[in-house]
Formats: C-alpha cells, structure tokens, sequence
C-alpha cells in the first residue's frame, strides 16, 4: 500500500460533510509509485491526463434551489500529487447544501481546490444532464481482443514477461479489451476497466496481451499506477515509434477515474463506454 494512503479516509468510516470543506481533499505524492517503476519527475516517458468524472455533482443557487449536474476534472499525468477517491467524493459532498452565485463561481471553486492539491492546474468543466445525454455511449477504437483462446493460471501481479512481438513487422493499430481488473491498494475492492493500446511499432502478439491484461487481475494498484505499468512494459517491448495506453474504469461513488498515458502530444478524448 502507499504509505500515504494509510493516513487517507479511504477504507474509513466517514462522516458526510454537507457544506464546503476544501480540506476534506487528501492528496498524494506520485513520486513513490514513479520510483517503483523507475521514474521520476524528471524521467517521465509519457504526457498524459487523468479524467475524472463525477455523476453526483450538486449544489445551492443564491435562492437555494439545488443543482444537479456532471463535472469533468483534467488532472496532468505529471502534476506531483493524485487525489485519494473517497476524499475526492467527501468533498463533492461537501458543496450539496453550499450556495454559489453560478455555474463559473462553482468552477473557479473547483479549478483553486482541485488544482492546490494536485500541485498543477486542473481544468474543470461542468456538464448539463442533456449535454452529456446527447453525446450517449461510445466504443472503443480498433479490435476487441476479448474473443481469444487463452489459457490463464496468474492472476497476482502483472506478468509482462507474458508479451511477445513480432520485431520483423511493423505495423501500426489499436486494440482493446474489457478484461482490465485490479483492486484497490487499500480497501481490496475490485477495480473494473476497459484498456485501449494504439501503437506504431513491432507487431504485438494479441493474445499474449490479453494474458498479459488478465495477469492484473488480484493486483492491488492505483488506476494511474495500473495504466503506467501496462504503459512502460509495452514501451520497452515493441520500442514503438508512438504508443497511447489508456484504461475507462467503471465508476465507484459516483466518480470514474480515467487515466490517458502517451509518447505524443494527444487531444484526449473523455468519451464515456457502455459501462459507465
């Protein structure tokens, strides 16, 4: 577990702050998990975000009706510090009975606390009911990998000796699977995903993924952590020209985490799938 997570009211009985408390947010440091992997703030292969979405967004108008509506949260894969999730939804909570002059008093709010406790700014939007209706569900890009015939017997910690290319073919592509599971460090509850790798490199045996994918199964990893690793072991694989991993995890309290790791400069998407 991350040390600092012990101290985090995750795996905690909470009480349900329902005015703004800013300090419910608990943040914590990256740098031990980038020295897991061999990273550093310096040394990071990667740019990226981690979109947040939260479903239970609400607050007072000045005549105290309450609103309801989706945020979306843009935290930089490299700022210095994630933020735990249920301090994230504790403070969520915390706005339900808090008045704000408008939606841009909410977001200028939200944008200060949220970009104090990453340690870099984060971009905020505030998405209507109808507007996220109207852009409904999504698929993924490339091939289902789903369907292969594998043969599983690991499912502790991520194998990537599991891999396996084909160097004298360079092909360029994207590939998918829903079988992305992990559990949280701290409380032991399952993490559930879907995983797309796009690449330009050495051919990538698919059904040596999917093991691969399946080996994270009892894995107990932060989402940024899980996207990070499947990142840098294909990375050192298929020394690919460019490579973009990013995993869609199903919502937990109200908030999905989705992390986007890659070697370019990217316009992510946040597109939600049928799972979430």
């Amino acid at each position: 577990m991350h040390p600092a997570a012990e101290h985090s009211p995750l795996g905690k009985s909470s009480e349900y702050i329902s005015t703004y408390t800013p300090s419910l947010l608990f943040p914590i440091p990256r740098a031990a998990k980038w020295a897991e992997l061999g990273l550093s703030a310096e040394t990071l292969p990667y740019k990226g975000v981690d979109f947040w979405n939260c479903f239970e967004l609400s607050w007072l108008l000045p005549s105290g009706k309450p609103v309801v509506a989706i945020g979306e949260f843009s935290i930089p894969a490299d700022s210095p510090n994630i933020i735990e999730s249920k301090s994230f939804k504790l403070y969520l909570n915390s706005l339900n009975q808090t008045a704000f002059a408008d939606s841009q008093d909410l977001q200028a709010t939200l944008h200060n606390d949220l970009s104090f406790a990453a340690g870099k700014p984060v971009s905020v939007r505030i998405r209507s009911l109808a507007e996220v209706e109207a852009e409904g569900v999504m698929a993924l890009p490339g091939m289902c990998i789903d369907g292969l015939d594998i043969s599983v017997s690991s499912y502790e910690h991520p194998r990537p000796e599991l891999l396996r290319c084909d160097d004298s073919r360079v092909v360029q592509e994207s590939v998918h699977s829903h079988l992305l599971k992990s559990n949280c460090p701290v409380t032991r509850q399952p993490d559930w995903g879907s995983v797309v790798v796009d690449y330009c490199g050495a051919a990538l045996d698919h059904a040596s993924l999917l093991e691969y994918i399946v080996s994270f199964r009892q894995h107990s990893d932060f989402h940024e952590q899980c996207v990070e690793r499947i990142f840098l072991d294909l990375q050192r694989l298929l020394k690919p020209e460019r490579l973009t991993v990013y995993a869609r995890y199903v919502r937990r309290g109200g908030l999905d985490i989705n992390p986007y790791r890659s070697t370019e400069e990217v316009a992510f998407q946040n597109v939600r799938l049928a799972r979430q």
